[in-house]
């Protein structure tokens, strides 16, 4: 049975991160995520690295409605499903059916997980919602330290090619960019993902091919619509 357990502390948030959880927190933003079907490469990947002698520990950050966390647990994985949004907590809570997945609410860059305890990390669309380089970082880094040894990581993240070449940061920031929705959100290039993956001890799965999903063909920029993303897959190898 699932329940929801408050983080122990819960940041300030910003005016923007207020709106952003407003928005997250709509019925029909909420019903939409609880009617999507999960992410099948995801669930793939996770099913190749089931540990065969004991029960695969998984943690979804930014969980939502359960979208991904909910099937995981039908399929037997014990799971933990964090995520700041009540009302999307609730729903995940109420869709699931298997009794395997535990729900908390707390934010990305700070996770109430102990340390070196989960064996697959699913992060599906949450770090590029951070709205600053150190936001970012502190989120991996947190992956990092809950992370068991030989840890598998699936990320599912926007790409620097959703905007314009010319596109310019934020003020101070390297990797946030507000062209898209107007709030500062995190875009990054293939070398930067894998760079600031590494200095967290993650390292590319060389069992999973990196893809960037809806670029434009011929490079041609991209007109409107879905974001481009990258959906990609790392071990942890950090001490």
């Amino acid at each position: 049975m699932t329940v929801i357990i408050k983080a122990p502390t819960i940041r300030c948030q910003t005016e923007d991160m207020s709106a952003l959880a407003t928005a997250w927190d709509r019925p029909e933003v909420v019903g939409g995520f609880a009617r999507s079907a999960p992410n099948p490469q995801l669930i793939e990947y996770a099913h190749r690295h089931r540990c065969p002698w004991s029960s695969t520990r998984v943690l979804d950050i930014g969980c939502g409605a359960g979208r991904n966390a909910v099937p995981l647990a039908a399929d037997g994985f014990d799971v933990i499903g964090i995520d700041l949004s009540r009302p999307m907590l609730a729903a995940a809570s109420r869709r699931d059916a298997a009794g395997r997945l535990s729900i908390l609410e707390g934010a990305m860059d700070e996770l109430p997980i102990r340390s070196r305890s989960i064996d697959l990390i699913v992060a599906h669309g949450i770090w590029n919602l951070a709205g600053s380089d150190r936001e970012f970082r502190a989120g991996i880094t947190e992956a990092a330290r809950v992370a068991a040894p030989n840890a598998a990581l699936f990320v599912f993240t926007f790409s620097r090619n959703t905007l314009r070449p010319d596109a310019a940061p934020v003020a101070n920031q390297r990797l946030a960019f507000d062209q898209f929705s107007g709030t500062p959100q995190i875009f990054l290039t293939r070398r930067q993902l894998i760079d600031e993956m590494a200095g967290a001890g993650f390292f590319p799965d060389p069992d999973f091919t990196m893809r960037e999903l809806n670029l434009p063909p011929d490079g041609r920029p991209r007109a409107g619509g879905a974001p481009v993303i990258f959906e990609a897959a790392f071990r942890f190898g950090g001490a």
